[in-house]
C-alpha cells in the first residue's frame, strides 16, 4: 500500500520538524508556562502538531481505511480502522490523523489493544464531537470506506518486556482521557490472558465523567474486573448526574469527583506505576498529591489533553 497522493507533500514538509528521537522509555507531556499559554491562547489555539512537536513519532505515515463506525455515547463515535500490515503501536500511544481535504491534522489516542491489531489488523479510536475540523469530520462526514492516513506517536505508553519487574498499575482518567488508559488496561488484561502476570501485579482504574452515559467502554471494563477479580478493579465517578444509574453499574459507581484520599489508598511507593490522562488542572493536582504520598516522580506518567 502506498501513501495516498493527498498526503505526500504534507508528509515531506512535516517529517524534518516533527520526527525527534525518543528521549527515554516513558515521558510526560508538559504544558507551556501558564503565562505563555495565556499569550498563545489570546492569539490562536495551538493545534495537535504544535503541541506534540517535541514528542517521539514513528517515521512511517501509513494509509488506512475506516471499516466500522459505532456510537460509543451520545457525543462519542468509535471508529474501527483497517491499517497497513507494518503499522505498530504501544498501548497508550496516539496517532497523527490525516484526512483528505481537511487541512488540520487530528491527534487521537488509540482505545484498542496491540493484541487486537496483531489478531485482526485493526485499531480503534473513540472521538468526541467538537468543532475542531478533524473531530467534526468524524461526526459529520466520515463513512465506512473513508480513506485516511496515520502516524503513531507519543511517549506515554505501557510496554513491559517479560523480564521487567511486576508493577501495580493505577490508571486515572477524566472524560475522554479514558482512551489511552483503556488501551493500557486492555493490554494489562491481555498479559494476564497470556500468563505474563509477572508484569502486572494489579490494575486499578479511577474514571470520572459527567454522567454514566459518558462512561465510555463501561461494559468491557466491568467484564475485565469480573474476569480477573483479584487483579483488575475500577471505580467509576459521575459528577453531574442526579438520576439513578443502571443496576449493572451499582457496585462500581461513585457520585462526585475522584478524591486524593481515594488515590492514596492505591499507592505503594515501591510498586505503583501511575498513568494520568485528562484535563490539565486535574493532572496537576493529582500529580502533586501522588508525590506527597511518596510516589516517585518518575512513576507518575501523564498525558494532558486540551
Amino acid at each position: 500500500m502506498s501513501i495516498p497522493s493527498f498526503l505526500s507533500t504534507t508528509a515531506r514538509s512535516l517529517s524534518h520538524s516533527l520526527l525527534s528521537p525518543a528521549p527515554g522509555l516513558l515521558c510526560c507531556r508538559l504544558l507551556p508556562p501558564k503565562s505563555a499559554s495565556r499569550n498563545m491562547s489570546s492569539r490562536r489555539q495551538m493545534d495537535h502538531l504544535e503541541r506534540t512537536a517535541s514528542n517521539s513519532r514513528q517515521n512511517a505515515l501509513y494509509p488506512a481505511r475506516v471499516c466500522g463506525i459505532t456510537n460509543e455515547s451520545e457525543t462519542v463515535k468509535r471508529l474501527r480502522i483497517a491499517v497497513h500490515p507494518d503499522f505498530t503501536f504501544k498501548a497508550g500511544q496516539w496517532v497523527d490523523f490525516f484526512i483528505p481535504g481537511v487541512e488540520k491534522v487530528g491527534g487521537f489516542s488509540m482505545c484498542s489493544s496491540p493484541r487486537l491489531l496483531q489478531q485482526e489488523g485493526v485499531i480503534e479510536l473513540a472521538i468526541k464531537y467538537a468543532k475542531h475540523p478533524p473531530a467534526h469530520w468524524v461526526h459529520t462526514t466520515c463513512t465506512v470506506g473513508s480513506s485516511v492516513a496515520m502516524r503513531v506517536g507519543g511517549d506515554f505508553f505501557f510496554d513491559p518486556s517479560p523480564s521487567d519487574p511486576s508493577v501495580d498499575l493505577l490508571l486515572v482518567a477524566g472524560g475522554v482521557g479514558i482512551n489511552p488508559l483503556y488501551s493500557i488496561l486492555l493490554h494489562a488484561a491481555d498479559l494476564l490472558h497470556l500468563n505474563r502476570a509477572a508484569n502486572v501485579g494489579s490494575a486499578h482504574l479511577c474514571y470520572s465523567a459527567k454522567n454514566s452515559q459518558e462512561l465510555l467502554f463501561q461494559s468491557s471494563i466491568i467484564e475485565a474486573c469480573r474476569e480477573f477479580p483479584d487483579k483488575v478493579s475500577c471505580d467509576f465517578h459521575v459528577t453531574q448526574q442526579s438520576a439513578d444509574v443502571d443496576s449493572h453499574l451499582q457496585p462500581f459507581i461513585n457520585r462526585g469527583r475522584i478524591t486524593e484520599e481515594e488515590l492514596q489508598t492505591r499507592v505503594d511507593p515501591q510498586r505503583t506505576l501511575c498513568y494520568l490522562c485528562g484535563p490539565p488542572p486535574m493532572i496537576e493536582a493529582f500529580s502533586k498529591a501522588l508525590m506527597d504520598f511518596g510516589l516517585p516522580k518518575d512513576k507518575i506518567l501523564f498525558e494532558k489533553w486540551w
